[in-house]
């Protein structure tokens, strides 16, 4: 095997791409801050069980674990970062009110989450805690739609669901945690076959509402039918009508319903969504609430937020034009390399032509050069 040979779905990020992923990454960030939102930076590595806590065996499996030769205790590489941001939240800020956080950094996956997908996203996100409130649904919902915005993506649609449709339906089912994962993939994936299977031994209002379920996706008409076919529960009720509210208020989008929608970590409690754009093989971004991420943290706090990928968004976005730089002679005279200095200090970029070779950078636009004239350096077009 050769030496340079990276693992599967493992790659290296050359220049180009690298430029584009950094400038995307910023304006994520500079976004996430226009909301108010201040940064944080949680490890790559925690111990396993301080990683884990709460998010389900989904996670677990993601999750590649290694042996800590400090301590003998077995830690884990990051797979997801809400968990961590959720840990700082509790322990490390522990605030009374809001508290709005934004992060950015690599996670790491045992198995890529589909066909040519990298197994170490990018993963950017942000997240308030403290309001159990529409409100911080709907800022969530908007700076999901203004990062992608900032990033000029283009058209896109927001597909809203809710995780306590699901969960009502099942409350009170006597099955296992296995039975209970392949119901909810045959929703993710509409599989009535599979769910009808599975279901044939639940009492009858779960049964025929999970399989009403599989037909619930389209526009705003899916809410009426909704309410129509499923069990008037409470809190049915009460998710339809929040996910009617928060679709009226996103006139700047496309939106759409799928109340079967179950994709993502177990640690959904309430509205979640997911946001495509047209050709990307998957969401670019999902999110929604999950107030009770924080209680094996000793605060089960309202939480809501979403996350992305930078590295699966640089693939769908408009490629950024070089910087315009400015090429110069190398050369060790005092005045040359004093004017090199001030245009730097400037903002400029200035690329020196080491003796023997041209201008061989191909990242920057040298669209000025530094010359000589009456005895001054000075910058002219070329």
């Amino acid at each position: 095997m050769s030496a340079w040979l990276l693992p599967d779905h493992i790659a290296d990020v050359l220049p180009s791409e690298a430029r584009h992923i950094e400038e995307l990454r910023r304006q994520l960030l500079d976004t996430a801050r226009g909301y108010g939102c201040e940064l944080v930076m949680p490890p790559m590595l925690e111990h396993l069980e301080s990683l884990l806590t709460g998010t389900g065996e989904a996670l677990g499996l993601q999750t590649f674990k290694l042996v800590d030769q400090l301590s003998g205790r077995t830690l884990g590489l990051r797979a997801d970062t809400t968990p961590q941001v959720a840990r700082i939240d509790a322990h490390l800020l522990n605030r009374a009110g809001v508290t709005r956080l934004c992060y950015c950094g690599p996670v790491l996956h045992t198995r890529p989450d589909r066909p040519y997908a990298s197994r170490e996203p990018l993963q950017f996100g942000a997240e308030i805690y403290g309001h159990a409130g529409l409100e911080a649904d709907l800022e969530v919902l908007l700076l999901a739609l203004d990062c992608l915005r900032a990033t000029q993506v283009g058209a896109v649609t927001v597909d809203l669901a809710d995780a306590r449709i699901v969960r009502s339906l099942c409350a009170g089912v006597l099955v296992d945690a296995e039975v209970l994962r392949n119901v909810h993939a045959a929703l993710a994936t509409k599989d009535a076959p599979a769910l009808r299977e599975l279901t044939r031994n639940f009492p009858a209002a779960a049964r025929e509402g999970l399989a009403a379920l599989v037909q619930l996706y389209g526009g705003a008409e899916v809410l009426a039918e909704a309410r129509r076919v499923l069990p008037a529960l409470p809190t049915i009720t009460q998710a339809l009508e929040q996910l009617g509210w928060l679709g009226q208020q996103l006139s700047g989008a496309t939106v759409s319903y799928d109340l079967a929608d179950l994709r993502g970590y177990a640690y959904y409690s309430g509205m979640r969504f997911s946001i495509y754009t047209p050709g990307a093989g998957d969401a670019l971004a999902r999110g929604g609430r999950y107030d009770e991420v924080g209680a094996v943290f000793g605060r089960n706090r309202p939480a809501v937020g979403f996350s992305l990928d930078v590295k699966e968004l640089v693939g769908v976005v408009a490629k950024r034009p070089l910087k315009a730089a400015i090429r110069a002679t190398w050369g060790d005279q005092p005045a040359l390399r004093d004017a090199i200095a001030k245009l730097r200090t400037a903002g400029e970029t200035v690329v020196c032509a080491l003796p023997g070779h041209g201008n061989e950078v191909d990242e920057f636009h040298c669209d000025r050069e530094l010359v000589a004239e009456r005895g001054q350096w000075v910058v002219r077009p070329l």
